[in-house]
C-alpha cells in the first residue's frame, strides 16, 4: 500500500468504526513493515506497508489467538479487518517503552519483579504445543548475516579496538555447537521498545509485536533484554532456570548477543539512515562486554 496521511487513516478507520468519528488520531509508530495509528490513547490500528507485511500481520493475529490464553503476561487481542486495505485493531496496552535509563532508575525489588515476570513469560511461551503453533503459520525466525558477511561489511565500519574485539567474537560464534535445547517457539524480540511498562507503578503491563516470533534456538531468546541491561538479562536467566529446570549457558548468550549486534550492523551497512545507530549499538555492547 502507499503511505497514507492522517486524514486517510481517519477515513479508513471511521468507515469500520463510525463511533470514532470525533476521536483523536496520531501516528504511533512507523516500522519497517507497518504504520501504527493511536486513537484516543486507547486503540492501536496497524496498516501494513506491503503485501508481505499484510501476510505477517494476519499470521501475527492468528498466533496471538493461540498464545494469549496461555500467558500470564498481557499481549494484544488483535483483530484483522479485510479492507481494502487490510489492517488490524487492538486495545492499547497501558504503558511506555522501557529503556536503559528507566531500568537503571528502578530499585532492587522492582528489577527483580520485572525479571520474574519476563522469565515467566518466556517459560509459558516455550511450553506451548509446537504443532499447534505451526498450524497457525509460525515458521523459522529470520536468519542472521553469515560470519563472512559480518567480517566483510561490519568490521570495516568499527574503530580498530572494537573491530579486533568483534573479530574474536565472530570466531567464538563460529565455534558454538548447536543449541543444547534445540529450537523452540519463542518471542525473539524482547527489547524494551516492545514493552508496555508502567513507570508510575514500576511494573510491566504487557508485551506486543509478535511479528518476529517463531522457531529458533532457545538461548537466542535471552539476548534481546541486553538492549535494556545485562543486569536484567542475568536476572531473567536465573528466574527462568528456577521455573523450568533448564540450565542456560551464559557464555553462549553473551556470544549470541555480540554476534547479533554485528549482524544487524552488517545488514544495515549500506543504509545511511540507520548505520550510525547500529555502530553505536555495537560500541555499547563491546564496552559492556569488556567491562563484564
Amino acid at each position: 500500500m502507499t503511505e497514507l496521511d492522517a486524514s486517510e487513516f481517519r477515513s479508513l478507520i471511521v468507515s469500520v468504526f463510525p463511533e470514532l468519528t470525533a476521536s483523536v488520531f496520531k501516528l504511533a509508530a512507523k516500522g519497517w513493515d507497518s504504520l501504527a495509528v493511536d486513537v484516543d490513547d486507547t486503540l492501536i490500528f496497524k496498516f501494513p506497508r506491503h503485501s508481505s507485511a499484510e501476510r505477517a500481520l494476519v499470521k501475527e493475529a492468528a498466533l496471538l489467538d493461540i498464545v494469549r490464553p496461555s500467558l500470564s503476561m498481557a499481549v494484544p487481542d488483535m483483530r484483522i479487518h479485510d479492507g481494502p486495505p487490510i489492517f488490524s485493531s487492538h486495545a492499547k496496552l497501558d504503558g511506555e517503552h522501557l529503556i536503559t535509563e528507566d531500568y537503571d532508575a528502578l530499585g532492587e525489588g522492582n528489577r527483580q519483579r520485572l525479571a520474574d515476570d519476563l522469565a515467566r513469560f518466556y517459560a509459558e511461551l516455550h511450553a506451548l504445543d509446537a504443532d499447534r503453533i505451526r498450524s497457525a503459520g509460525a515458521g523459522a525466525i529470520q536468519p542472521w548475516q553469515s560470519p563472512e558477511a559480518v567480517r566483510t561489511k561490519a568490521l570495516p565500519l568499527l574503530p580498530p579496538d572494537i573491530a579486533s574485539f568483534a573479530q574474536a567474537m565472530i570466531a567464538d560464534f563460529e565455534a558454538l555447537p548447536p543449541d543444547p535445547y534445540g529450537n523452540i517457539y519463542g518471542f525473539f524480540d524482547g527489547h524494551g521498545w516492545n514493552m508496555a511498562f508502567d513507570h508510575a507503578q514500576r511494573r510491566l503491563n504487557g508485551i506486543y509485536d509478535f511479528a518476529d516470533s517463531g522457531f529458533g534456538p532457545l538461548h537466542q531468546e535471552f539476548i534481546y533484554s541486553n538492549f535494556i541491561s545485562p543486569d536484567l538479562t542475568a536476572r531473567i536467566i536465573s528466574a527462568y532456570e528456577m521455573l523450568t529446570g533448564r540450565r542456560l549457558d551464559r557464555r553462549r548468550i553473551a556470544i549470541l548477543t555480540g554476534f547479533h549486534r554485528l549482524s544487524e550492523l552488517a545488514e544495515l551497512a549500506d543504509d545511511p539512515a540507520n548505520v550510525e545507530q547500529m555502530i553505536r549499538s555495537v560500541a555499547t555492547w563491546a564496552t559492556a562486554a569488556r567491562v563484564g
